[in-house]
């Protein structure tokens, strides 16, 4: 039998495999047979908790020296995705709970780099490091590709990678953002061949926005960690830098996150990590 527990970040939900000993792969088989919410546990993607000297991919292995646990994370469909920022908190309080992390905060190793978190109360606070534009050579004027959704003219848009590659759609004020279609993926062009998070956002007063985001590989989901990262660099691109690096408070349907930019453009998010169950499974049933 194999330990796992449940958890959340402002209702994006996980499932977390316990796999310190290192017994097991996480496959894309198994990833998504554990996250299907009728015959699986059910979750947003699925997170094996392993040790970093034991990952298999050589640039996993290598971030050993500043980090011992690695968050070996797979999207609901079983593909796999480089950062979760949602997924890094709800990994942070299972090692925490479990005795396996000091609670002064530490590093953890991702296929995006390591990422240093630290505990703000019941929130976790995570340097979700640097950020860049998805083409440098097209972002001068912060728009670089068009989003398209049922209904609606092309969205202008901004792509971005933190480790993950987001677009990150500025909705005018004459579309409402509760009515946007998004049971498929939006259309982006250019189209991004590796795929991409699709994040529809609108400003509500100084410091605060609204977000919807379609992830790559799953749908759309009550929130995204590195999306809310993602959506406050771009309305801070818009601005032309006059909100003075404010922390930015991001809605989503989940709830609320904080998202802070950084020196070196480094990005910090801070938000909720709920840890909701415990269990055990038979790898054979999978």
């Amino acid at each position: 039998m194999i330990r796992f527990a449940k958890g959340h970040g402002t209702r994006n939900d996980f499932v977390l495999v316990d796999d310190r000993e290192g017994r097991f792969a996480l496959t894309a088989s198994l990833a998504a047979a554990l996250a299907d919410r009728r015959s699986g546990i059910g979750g947003d993607g699925v997170i094996r908790v392993g040790r970093t000297a034991a990952a298999t991919d050589p640039a996993v292995a290598a971030q050993a020296g500043e980090a011992e646990w690695f968050m070996d994370y797979r999207n609901a469909d079983g593909s796999l995705a480089e950062m979760c920022g949602n997924g890094i908190r709800v990994f942070a309080a299972y090692l925490r709970r479990e005795g396996l992390a000091s609670a002064d905060g530490f590093a953890v190793a991702t296929r995006g780099g390591v990422k240093w978190v630290r505990f703000v109360g019941d929130d976790v606070a995570v340097d979700m490091g640097t950020w860049a534009y998805g083409d440098p050579s097209a972002a001068a004027d912060g728009m670089d590709a068009l989003v398209h959704v049922p209904d609606h003219e092309p969205f202008s848009a901004l792509r971005l990678d933190l480790g993950n590659p987001h677009t990150v759609a500025a909705l005018p004020p004459t579309v409402a953002l509760a009515d946007l279609d998004l049971t498929a993926p939006p259309a982006v062009n250019p189209h991004p061949s590796a795929g991409t998070n699709v994040e529809f956002v609108q400003p509500v007063g100084s410091g605060a926005l609204r977000m919807r985001v379609h992830e790559r590989g799953v749908g759309e989901t009550p929130s995204c960690g590195t999306g809310v990262c993602a959506a406050a660099i771009a309305t801070h691109v818009w601005a032309g830098g006059l909100d003075g690096d404010v922390p930015w408070i991001v809605e989503v349907p989940g709830g609320r996150l904080q998202v802070r930019l950084l020196p070196g453009q480094r990005v910090e998010l801070t938000g909720p990590a709920v840890l909701v169950a415990d269990g055990t499974f038979d790898r054979a049933q999978f």
